[in-house]
């Protein structure tokens, strides 16, 4: 009888395979508008609310990452993702400090794709001209209704849609009658974010564009590259390197 962690470790491939052959062809098209708008110096914005504030800070700061990515970070940790309006202010207050620029990219992040924060977030921008790409679990949206006072979830109000491939409930093991562990959207979730940064890489250097990318701080030199790239970002990351 296979362990639970073994039939994680089965399990959770097999939904990274099939991850990674839907989202392909999003990321195709998602990649060549967010490498334009870096190109022009514009930089890329993420929200995730709740757990999901962990994936969206998977690219922010992140050795091996572009440097131009920054996060809209929720205080409340989720706590009030339901509050009407919440996530608009938040979101606003964000533009005040750091700006969404018309033509950037803003990732928006929600496992369920129903509560209320992300969706405002994903509206705002949207009101700014910006893109927005939203990270969910199709699965998940599709069977549960939304919190929004729109009636609307995070998968119908996005420019470009990438599917974890989940379950709802988002665990994939059950331990015991009725009880499932082992959830999946931030493994998933953060492996879709990574494949779509390199193809956002690959395409600058395609373009002859330079490669704003982050090395680890604890290789020689890279503190001193870290920061002359963070430089021509001043002000627009709410995660600026010293």
């Amino acid at each position: 009888m296979p362990s639970f962690a073994d039939l994680y470790h089965e399990r959770a491939g097999r939904l990274l395979e099939r991850a990674r052959a839907f989202n392909a062809p999003v990321i195709a098209r998602l990649a060549p508008v967010i490498g334009q708008s870096v190109a022009r110096g514009g930089v890329v914005h993420t929200f995730g609310s709740g757990h999901s504030e962990l994936i969206s800070r998977e690219i922010i700061g992140r050795a091996g990452g572009l440097v131009c990515v920054t996060g809209i970070i929720d205080p409340t940790g989720g706590f009030i993702e339901n509050l009407p309006g919440y996530g608009e202010r938040l979101a606003a207050r964000y533009d005040r400090q750091y700006q969404l620029i018309a033509g950037e990219t803003v990732i928006v992040i929600s496992n369920s794709g129903k509560n209320a924060s992300p969706i405002d977030v994903a509206l705002y921008a949207k009101s700014k001209g910006l893109t927005v790409a939203a990270l969910t679990c199709l699965a998940m949206s599709r069977a549960t209704p939304s919190h929004h006072p729109s009636g609307k979830r995070l998968f119908e109000v996005a420019d470009h849609v990438l599917d974890n491939g989940g379950v709802p409930g988002d665990a994939i093991v059950e331990v015991a009658d009725g009880i499932s562990a082992g959830p999946t959207s931030t493994l998933i979730g953060c492996s879709v974010l990574n494949w779509l940064m390199l193809e956002v890489v690959e395409w600058l250097r395609s373009n002859g564009h330079p490669l704003p990318v982050l090395k680890s701080q604890n290789l020689p030199g890279a503190i001193e590259h870290n920061r002359e790239l963070a430089r021509r970002y001043k002000g627009r990351l709410s995660r600026q390197l010293a």
